[in-house]
C-alpha cells in the first residue's frame, strides 16, 4: 500500500545535525502520523514520502525554517531566582500560556538553560531550533485511516 492522503504511516526515523552528522533524535519510538497535510509532519518530509511504500527510505536535509524554526532570541527570558522553588534545575521544563500577536492564547514550553543565585534563564525555542536537520526514515507501516482518525485529523 502506498502512502497517500488519509493513510496512517509509521516511520522508523533518525534526526541528525546536518552540519556535523551528530545524532539529535535516535527515534527510539516510531513516528506515527496521518498523511495528507494535517500538520503532523514537516511539509517537505511529507511530500518526499508521498507514494512510498513499506521498506522505502527517505533522506533529506531540512533548513531550520523547514523544520524546527529559526532560533528566536525573544524566546529567551531571564527571571528572578526568587520566582522559583529551591529545586529548579537546568533541563527542567515549564509550560506557560502567553498571548500571541492577535490576542489568542498559546502554550510555550520553556526549558531552564541556566540557574544562578540571582536569576533563572528560560529558553522557549525548540532544542533543535536554528539547526539544519538531516532527516532519515524508513517506512515501517502504511494503513487506511479510520473515519474517526480522519475526522479528528489525528492517527491513533
Amino acid at each position: 500500500m502506498n502512502i497517500q492522503k488519509n493513510r496512517v504511516v509509521t516511520l522508523s526515523y533518525q534526526l541528525f545535525d546536518a552540519s556535523n552528522r551528530q545524532p539529535l533524535d535516535t527515534g527510539d519510538e516510531p513516528l506515527v502520523y496521518l498523511h495528507g497535510g494535517y500538520g503532523d509532519l514537516f511539509e517537505k518530509v511529507e511530500h518526499a514520502l508521498e507514494n512510498k511504500k513499506i521498506g522505502d527510505e527517505v533522506t533529506l536535509v531540512l533548513s531550520a525554517k523547514e523544520s524546527f524554526g529559526e532560533y528566536d532570541e525573544n524566546l529567551v527570558v531571564t527571571q528572578p531566582r526568587s520566582d522559583f522553588d529551591e529545586h529548579v534545575h537546568v533541563g527542567e521544563q515549564f509550560e506557560e500560556i502567553v498571548e500571541d500577536e492577535v490576542g489568542d492564547d498559546e502554550s510555550v514550553l520553556y526549558l531552564v538553560s541556566e540557574v544562578t543565585k540571582e536569576h533563572v534563564i528560560l529558553d522557549g525555542n525548540h532544542p533543535f531550533a536554528g539547526k539544519e536537520i538531516l532527516f532519515h526514515a524508513i517506512v515501517a507501516d502504511v494503513r487506511e485511516a479510520s473515519k474517526e482518525e480522519i475526522k479528528e485529523q489525528y492517527a491513533r
